[in-house]
């Protein structure tokens, strides 16, 4: 009888197998729980974690926490046997004292430190200085060969200061032809300017501030130069780079153009004309830093779900986990919890394992699950894995972003900053129509917020990106409404001590998003197939080189 029962025992969960093997792959519930989500934000933002800045306790314990539930899961290690990537960093604080130092031919100007120069170096030593250096302006000292556009074209710079603007000539003309027009490149943004010039071998740069094509005000740049600044620091310390990076003010520099008789608007104007050719300013800067530093190693943790077909190719789900730490000089609350930014993309990395792992339908492409150190201090950790990537590039098939998912409830749309950008638009749209939802690009490409997230640092090294934000138009409340949220989070709450888990959250929104991101993701892990950046983007031809190999 004993037999009989183990017979028909095993004979029932035989019919269940096979009746579970039958259930469409659409009809399993994707295990993405806003619960569990909830618990590991609450966990991450709490008081414990005293912020979550990069070489703290807080530091420590995040990476043990991530460790302990990317193991728990059965995830493999990404690194070998270890979850963890060091990141070495150098912290260097300049002293606010210095004073820079312009010789023209109506006499000598003397910035101060902060209201009307703000510098500093990448170079790991005590003091740096330029003494009366050549100021030549060289445009917008963009090099980019897609575009035809050579500032530096027939140029030796060498010891010499160079002065340019920000932004693009696409978002100085508007012309849609010119560049990408309003929204800005990378060739706009403020750090490939700097690494352009040291290309060239400057000995110093100074990038012109303008309100408009910076996005921001002077005080935005005086705020983030001031103080310690993290940098990553390669085995040279960092001497490849220019000797002192900075910027002045647009009134500043009129000043230094008009006493080389030139007119500041006009010469400005006519960098955005293709041909334009370097002039100098008939002037010299001097300077000196003396810097205070700090060597800090801090780590991305990363773990792998192998894939069944093809497990040497990888997609990449990414996000950052660290936040600003504490603030003594702060009287009251100090520490920078970081719950919306970023604890909610961090736990989010949770549960998109936990829906790849339980899921129906196993990824053929590896999945890659990492989270970044130091991405408030200049995606640092990202551009250390750029840098130093864990599985070949070539072989890496796209990287897929959120920095601070929504809080807000669920939306009819979601925001794809980079959309237009790549050949990853088609599985966004193909996702997005399966929700009934819309994806809406990046609504202010020109203060270039595609180049401040982490999936740059894999963007400018070639690899195929998107950065995922939550919609704008609520299904409770409606686009008004969650503007106004929005809105009130950046005033309010944003990179503040005020940044907090709050019991009112609703993460129904997080939950959609986060679905998407799998759904994305699992169908480039389901292909054969690499998809490429659109012609005349800007990463393009490093992507078509390295898939060449």
């Amino acid at each position: 009888m004993k037999k009989i029962l183990f017979v028909m025992f095993i004979i029932a969960i035989g019919l269940t197998i096979t009746v579970y093997d039958k259930v469409p792959p659409s009809k399993v519930p994707i295990n993405i729980n806003a619960e569990r989500l909830t618990e590991n934000v609450k966990t991450l933002a709490s008081d414990e974690f005293e912020g979550r800045a990069p070489g703290t306790a807080g530091d420590k314990k995040t990476i043990e926490f991530l460790k302990q539930k990317f193991k728990e899961l059965g995830l493999k290690p990404g690194n070998g046997d270890s979850y963890f990537q060091g990141v070495k960093m150098v912290e260097i604080t300049a002293s606010p004292d210095a004073a820079m130092e312009i010789k023209t031919a109506d006499g000598v100007m003397n910035l101060r430190y902060g209201p009307e120069f703000m510098g500093w170096t990448e170079r790991v030593m005590d003091k740096v200085s330029v003494s009366d250096s050549e100021m030549i302006f060289v445009g917008y000292g963009i090099v980019a060969p897609e575009y035809g556009w050579n500032d530096y074209e027939g140029l030796d710079v060498h010891g010499k200061t160079v002065v340019v603007m920000v932004n693009d000539p696409g978002f100085a003309t508007q012309n849609p032809d010119l560049f990408t027009g309003n929204a800005m490149t990378y060739y706009g943004r403020w750090t490939y300017k700097y690494e352009e010039a040291a290309r060239q071998g400057a000995e110093a740069v100074i990038i012109i501030h303008e309100t408009a094509p910076a996005a921001y005000p002077w005080a935005v740049v005086q705020g983030s130069w001031t103080g310690p600044q993290f940098g990553l620091e390669s085995d040279d310390g960092n001497m490849s780079r220019v000797v002192v990076e900075s910027w002045i003010p647009g009134d500043k520099m009129a000043m230094i153009f008009k006493a080389a008789g030139l007119d500041y608007q006009a010469l400005t104007a006519q960098a955005a004309v293709k041909g334009f050719k370097a002039v100098p300013l008939k002037a010299t800067m001097s300077v000196s830093l003396n810097n205070s530093i700090r060597h800090v190693v801090s780590n991305n943790v990363v773990a792998v779900l192998p894939g069944t077909e093809r497990p040497d190719e990888y997609i990449i789900h990414m996000s950052h986990w660290d936040h600003l730490g504490r603030d003594t000089a702060l009287e009251g609350d100090q520490i920078y919890n970081g719950a919306a930014d970023n604890a909610t993309g961090t736990a989010g990395l949770i549960e998109l394992a936990n829906a790849y792992l339980s899921g129906a339908q196993k990824p053929g492409r590896s999945i890659m699950f990492m989270a970044v150190t130091a991405e408030e201090q200049g995606l640092l950790g990202s551009e250390y894995y750029g840098k130093h990537p864990l599985v070949p590039l070539n072989k890496t098939v796209a990287a897929l972003n959120m920095d601070v998912l929504s809080y807000f409830g669920e939306t009819y749309d979601v925001t794809i900053v980079g959309y237009g950008n790549s050949e990853l638009d088609d599985y966004v749209d193909r996702a997005v129509r399966k929700q009934k939802r819309i994806a809406n690009p990046d609504p202010e490409p020109e203060k270039g917020g595609f180049y401040r997230s982490d999936h740059f640092s894999l963007s400018k090294e070639g690899v195929p990106a998107l950065y995922f934000e939550g919609g704008v138009n609520s299904v409770k409340h409606g686009r008004k409404w969650m503007l106004e949220k929005l809105a009130d989070y950046t005033a309010n709450r944003y990179h503040k001590p005020s940044d907090e888990y709050d019991e009112n959250w609703d993460m129904s929104g997080a939950v959609k998003d986060l679905t998407l991101m799998y759904k994305i993701g699992l169908q480039l892990s389901q292909e054969d197939s690499f998809p490429n950046w659109r012609e005349g983007n800007e990463f393009k031809a490093k992507r078509d080189a390295m898939m060449q190999k």
